[in-house]
């Protein structure tokens, strides 16, 4: 599958069934990418991380910066932001619960991205109309 075929089958806000298949896509590229750069589609995975984003579900965060993390063209592909789909702070709430060393990456990340203004005026509903116009 790629990009277009995806943003056909699921559009831009999954649900249900459709959600669990946009996590296998996104966790079958990052293995690929992970594997070696360049062998996952790291246009795909901005795309499922865009879906999940819009979702808003905290048990996401991980797998979005699993895929994030994934390699260097992943890391610049998939924006930080698209691990807030539920709010900055929510997302830090639920990363600093977690007893994860990835978690606390994330966390970090976060925190620094937040420092330097990359959250200045984030909001779970722009960031979302922002994608929608880019995908459109």
């Amino acid at each position: 599958m790629d990009e277009d075929e995806s943003l056909r089958r699921y559009g831009l806000h999954p649900t249900g069934a459709d959600l669990e298949d946009v996590r296998c896509l996104l966790s079958a590229h990052t293995r690929l990418e992970r594997r070696a750069q360049g062998d996952g589609d790291t246009e795909l995975m901005k795309l499922c991380c865009v879906q999940l984003f819009n979702a808003g579900n905290p048990e996401d965060v991980l797998l979005i910066w699993r895929a994030k993390a994934a390699s260097m063209d992943a890391g610049c592909s998939i924006d930080i932001q698209l691990l807030c789909g539920g709010g900055l702070d929510e997302t830090k709430a639920h990363l600093s619960k977690q007893h994860l060393s990835e978690a606390a990456a994330a966390l970090e990340q976060l925190n620094r991205c937040e420092t330097d203004g990359d959250f200045k005026y984030f909001s779970v509903d722009a960031q979302s109309a922002q994608y929608a116009a880019y995908y459109r």
